[in-house]
């Protein structure tokens, strides 16, 4: 059943990705009607996410923002669809690193850099980042159920010159890397729940007490990394900028959770800036100091 719903989707995903961006803008308003107004995805969270975490705006503010993100995550579905068939120029004209050279310099003290970055604007174009990086790069993900699309996606961000590894292959993959003298750039998208049971750190994020992943601030402190958050803001339509902001240069000395809360509060005021470019769908705060 996998594999055959795989081959019916494929040619249809495959032409979405040959549409130049001017129609791929046009589908993704049609997309938008259906998504949001016929199925209502996840609307029910949506809601619960805004009201909890926006608190001070108004329902037709809360409202007003729930349009705009429906807006931009079909934007962003098919901007990740494009990636299929998107040239390298196209790709670093629409999401630029205003000062990739903060990180160019990072690399110049022979130490692997671990990346943190959130479901914000395009985390999905983030990965042309190995472009610029002269290491070996890695994004950490969460694996498809569907085996046939999760293969076309390791496929697809073949094309940037990286290799996805899920949380488990983390580790063994870092300690690989350093046995063979392998210098790497590792990307966390860590603003998503772990389950509370068994949670390393609670922290508040948008004033909400939540359990965190604190990874890729670990994993810094172990591997001697340095640690960098990449802020990326939605510039217009299908065009980004991020800029890169070096959280520590020697985790081992900064006292432990200090930089995954430095990172939530970074996070926080891109939402607090431009809420709608959030990834509201998550139930990110699903556990929640005394409602366990």
């Amino acid at each position: 059943m996998q594999y055959l719903i795989y081959i019916l989707a494929y040619p249809i995903i495959w032409l979405i990705s040959m549409l130049p961006f001017r129609l791929l803008y046009l589908f993704s308003d049609f997309v938008y009607f259906i998504v949001y107004r016929v199925i209502r995805y996840r609307k029910r969270t949506v809601r619960e996410n805004l009201f909890l975490a926006l608190p001070h705006l108004s329902d037709q503010e809360r409202l007003i923002v729930e349009k705009k993100f429906y807006h931009h995550m079909c934007d962003m579905f098919l901007e990740m669809v494009k990636t299929m068939n998107i040239s390298k120029e196209e790709i670093c004209n629409r999401f630029v690193f205003k000062n990739i050279e903060v990180y160019k310099e990072l690399e110049k003290q022979g130490k692997s850099v671990a990346v943190i970055c959130s479901h914000y604007a395009s985390y999905e174009w983030i990965i042309s980042m190995n472009y610029y990086s002269d290491f070996a790069g890695y994004g950490i993900y969460k694996q498809l159920k569907n085996p046939y699309f999760d293969k076309l996606v390791r496929k697809i961000r073949s094309r940037f010159n990286a290799k996805l590894i899920t949380t488990k292959q983390t580790v063994p993959t870092i300690i690989n890397n350093n046995k063979n003298n392998i210098l790497a750039l590792y990307g966390f998208a860590s603003d998503q729940s772990p389950k509370a049971k068994g949670a390393m750190h609670w922290s508040k994020f948008m004033e909400i007490e939540v359990p965190v992943h604190v990874g890729a601030e670990m994993l810094s402190k172990r591997y001697n990394m340095n640690l960098v958050y990449l802020n990326t803001k939605k510039v217009s339509r299908g065009h980004y900028e991020a800029t890169l902001e070096i959280l520590s240069d020697n985790p081992k000395e900064v006292p432990n959770f200090k930089l995954t809360d430095q990172y939530l509060k970074l996070l926080e005021k891109q939402i607090y800036e431009a809420p709608e470019f959030y990834l509201w769908t998550h139930k990110r705060w699903k556990y929640r100091r005394n409602s366990i």
